[in-house]
């Protein structure tokens, strides 16, 4: 029997393919794993990475949505917010809660309300490649 979080992804791997974001896309990496994606983001236009294609493997925890995906560049890149492994770290894909730290507000963190084409997860991977600060 499928589990809630992989009837979800399933769902919102097809919402986003019939509603597409702009500068990305999605598919599995393997057809038997929804919890596995394989995602493209186009560099955008007047930025540095202008005309660039960058794959990355978006990994769904198996309490998604309570807990956020993670991405990870297989395409070199360099971005502050990309360590040298290709991890992601923007405030969006950390768990929710208080920072630990103290350097983020609860308010940028993960939310289980987050859905993957609707709470700007895409667009927040976009927009950290145009040097602006991410979600």
């Amino acid at each position: 029997m499928a589990s809630q979080a992989s009837l979800l992804l399933q769902k919102q791997l097809k919402d986003l393919c019939k509603n597409p974001v702009d500068g990305f896309s999605a598919g599995l990496v393997d057809e038997s794993n929804i919890f596995e994606w394989s995602v493209t983001i186009i560099g955008p236009p007047d930025t540095l990475y202008e005309g660039g294609f960058f794959n990355a493997i978006m990994s769904f925890p198996s309490n998604y949505p309570n807990s956020p995906p993670s991405v990870k560049f297989t395409s070199e890149i360099w971005h502050p917010n990309v360590y040298p492994d290709g991890r992601v770290c923007i405030s969006i894909l950390h768990p929710p809660g208080e920072d630990p730290n103290g350097y983020e507000l609860a308010s940028e963190r993960w939310t289980p309300v987050h859905t993957i084409p609707k709470a700007g997860v895409m667009q927040s991977d976009c927009v950290f490649l145009l040097g602006l600060k991410a979600v």
